[in-house]
């Protein structure tokens, strides 16, 4: 039994022209070849030139689409604000959450006190765990730390904050929320350099007396020109009851 040879791909491949008469035979093959394929560009955007109606007709199908998704999206949105605009939580309930439950119920207040957030929060963050706009036009940034009754954020996570919550999420707001407290060096540093805290007695205000979070941290009404200038000062160039209650996305 004869062993076959492997096919060798270059044997497959045209051979280069050697010759002046090759090279000539070459050149007028290839200047055909290039007329052929101008031919053919010029075929298909004279067909696209007659058929100009059917690309409106696209372009305008697909500008519908668009506005119905928006539509939908700002829909959802309100009707997630009118069903959460009563929400209160028990600190119980927000002790009894894991993790990430903390940052969607941290969500879903934000979103009650008319800040349109979303969930953020995952590995590699870069300690965000919700983000949104007030109608001000204020981007609200908020870490969350959820830990045991006793647990105390350092001012380590205040330093992390300030890093990334104006040069990576464009934040004027910029707070960090937890059901455990703070160390007094957390809090003084926050203070010093603009990040905001919410300790468990905050947390109780916000959460279950329904006190809105721009009154907590003592926002101001700003504009949208001062709103530039403050970024740019500040940060430079559950329980089973509310499982079930919000959503995960």
């Amino acid at each position: 039994m004869t062993r076959r040879r492997p096919v060798r791909w270059r044997a497959l491949l045209p051979r280069p022209p050697r010759h002046r008469n090759e090279k000539i035979a070459a050149g007028i093959a290839a200047l055909f070849g290039f007329l052929i394929v101008v031919q053919l560009v010029r075929a298909a955007l004279g067909a696209l030139v007659r058929a100009w109606y059917v690309l409106l007709a696209l372009a305008a199908a697909a500008a519908v689409v668009a506005l119905v998704l928006w539509a939908r999206r700002q829909a959802a949105h309100r009707a997630r604000a009118l069903r959460l605009k009563d929400l209160r939580l028990t600190l119980a309930e927000l002790d009894a959450l894991d993790p990430t439950e903390f940052e969607l119920a941290v969500r879903d207040l934000m979103i009650r006190d008319g800040i349109a957030a979303r969930h953020v929060g995952q590995r590699g963050d870069q300690a965000a765990d919700a983000v949104g706009k007030d109608p001000a036009g204020r981007m609200f940034v908020a870490q969350c730390k959820h830990t045991t009754v006793a647990g105390r954020v350092v001012s380590r996570t205040m330093y992390e904050v300030k890093g990334t919550a104006g040069p990576v999420h464009g934040a004027d707001i910029a707070f960090v929320v937890t059901n455990g407290g703070f160390t007094r060096d957390a809090k003084a540093w926050g203070e010093t350099n603009h990040i905001h805290w919410l300790d468990r007695d905050k947390l109780r205000l916000w959460a279950e007396n329904g006190t809105s979070l721009h009154e907590l941290l003592r926002v101001p009404a700003r504009t949208r020109v001062r709103r530039r200038l403050r970024r740019a000062a500040l940060f430079g160039s559950s329980g089973p009851g509310y499982r079930a209650f919000h959503d995960h996305k």
